[in-house]
């Protein structure tokens, strides 16, 4: 997939590499302290998401969000280590997003625009990044989500089980690629963040979403655009997507049949 290239070095990338409470049960056991020090094919597949940022045009710093920052140190001092930072993770995701995004900022938005990505993306590939940022940018919203199509995906994984989310023009799968391309896209995280709490007390999360909207969508009822359109008058931040047609885009490593797949996967390209 070619695209064309935006201004070099234009976003900071946050890779989101924090452990659950409890840790990981696929990085016990691997026998590796985190999730993303999991070998995958023989490299751990942080690595493998480093070297796909590092190469693409669009991205500049890329900071990762760990419980250990040391502990990963160490493990990026070759070529690119002085594009790469390091920072604390806090309790959960969005808390980690909203920090990052304060040290990537001074708390003033002026870094530029940022792509969030997670440390258990390892068929991560610039190309995609390259696209999605264009797009993302082109698409005047202050924060975008990626999508992939659920028919590329089980055209291309017929036996792979993923989680979509249904609307009545179409079902998608996250991609864990994000753009907060405003200052005003950081609501939106606060968005999460209130999700995210209440996540033990869905009639919170029915209450902040608004009946109609999930009742919409459990009745298949609901479009992508009025999702959008909803999600954004919650937060105050316009949310938009780009769709990647691409079935790979939407696979990460959640458990045992995904890393046989995504060994599969790198196997063939190689």
């Amino acid at each position: 997939m070619t695209v064309p290239q935006g201004e070099a070095g234009r976003f900071t990338a946050l890779i989101m590499a924090g452990s659950r409470p409890g840790g990981d049960p696929m990085a016990r056991a691997a026998g590796v302290s985190h999730k993303c020090l999991l070998p995958v094919d023989g490299t751990p597949m942080i690595r493998r998401v480093v070297s796909a940022l590092l190469a693409a045009p669009s991205i500049g710093r890329i900071l990762i969000s760990i419980d250990a920052p040391d502990l990963l140190a160490a493990e990026f001092s070759g070529p690119g280590a002085d594009r790469i930072g390091f920072l604390p993770s806090a309790d959960t995701p969005s808390l980690s997003a909203l920090a990052a995004v304060e040290t990537a900022t001074g708390g003033a938005g002026g870094a530029g625009p940022m792509l969030i990505t997670t440390a258990d993306h390892p068929l991560l590939e610039p190309a995609w990044v390259e696209r999605f940022c264009r797009e993302a940018e082109a698409s005047g919203a202050d924060i975008v989500a990626g999508l992939a199509p659920a028919e590329v995906i089980r055209a291309a994984f017929p036996e792979s089980r993923r989680t979509y989310l249904r609307f009545r023009d179409g079902h998608f799968s996250g991609c864990n690629l994000f753009a907060l391309l405003r200052p005003e896209g950081t609501k939106a995280i606060r968005l999460w963040r209130r999700v995210e709490k209440d996540r033990k007390r869905p009639w919170r999360i029915a209450k902040a979403l608004g009946l109609p909207m999930l009742l919409g969508y459990l009745a298949g009822r609901l479009t992508l655009d009025a999702a959008l359109a909803r999600l954004s008058r919650l937060a105050g931040a316009k949310a938009a997507v780009v769709v990647l047609p691409v079935a790979e885009a939407a696979v990460d490593v959640d458990k045992p049949e995904d890393l046989v797949l995504v060994e599969t996967i790198l196997r063939g390209r190689a």
